[in-house]
């Protein structure tokens, strides 16, 4: 289950992304032909990230993401484009090496928390069917300006299209240096004083954030950027 690039930019604001199923045998195969053909067909303001889906329950089934994220206007431009023979070429040569597709969404990104300037390819993602947005936005920005990520960079935003029956809305995404990062967690090199009062005021947000429920959680890692 794709959800957004994780690209820190106050511009690249939109995104949409497509999830398919790779077997092992034809993983580089598909990233090589990816890598070759965004190297040289480069849409301005859109950047173009493929992931793989490392940890994930069974029901998610998705091994591979690839995902587009731009400003409004960099991103309809790109669907706005025919690019042509090389571009249906690249979707004949994947046919024969993706298994099967899994899903397709759109949507945008809302906020980021922490060191935004860092880069993350390793990232927690949880995915949320958010009761009351408005209140839960207020809650994490709350939570984050007086927990401010540190290490890492987390970003949330929402679903617009491709929602499932589970009704997922919304999404957030904690981006770590590495995998030791990652099993960390939040708490890591806080003081036991410290982990205490965050815990104590994420417990508040859990109970007065407009009503949240966890759909979906996974750790996705990222293989190209272009």
């Amino acid at each position: 289950m794709l959800l957004t690039v994780f690209a820190i930019s106050a511009q690249q604001s939109y995104w949409t992304n497509y999830t398919f199923i790779v077997e092992p045998e034809n993983e580089a195969t598909v990233f090589k032909l990816i890598d070759d053909y965004f190297k040289e067909h480069k849409t301005e303001g859109v950047t173009v990230s493929l992931y793989a889906n490392h940890f994930h329950d069974e029901d998610n089934t998705a091994t591979h993401m690839i995902v587009f994220s731009g400003s409004l206007d960099a991103l309809g431009g790109m669907y706005a484009t025919d690019n042509g023979d090389a571009w249906d070429l690249l979707g004949a040569r994947l046919d024969h090496h993706i298994k099967d597709g899994s899903g397709a969404r759109m949507g945008t990104t809302k906020q980021a928390y922490g060191d935004t300037e860092g880069d993350y390819p390793i990232q927690k993602y949880y995915i949320l069917d958010v009761e009351d947005a408005a209140t839960m936005v207020e809650g994490l920005n709350k939570f984050n300006a007086k927990h401010k990520p540190t290490g890492r960079a987390v970003m949330m935003g929402n679903i617009t299209s491709g929602i499932s029956s589970e009704g997922e809305n919304h999404w957030v995404i904690a981006g770590y240096k590495d995998f030791k990062g990652a099993m960390a967690g939040a708490g890591a090199g806080l003081t036991d004083k410290q982990k205490a009062a965050r815990d104590a005021d994420w417990k508040t947000f859990q109970d007065t954030n407009g009503g949240v429920r966890m759909v979906r959680s996974g750790l996705r890692v990222r293989l190209g950027q272009w």
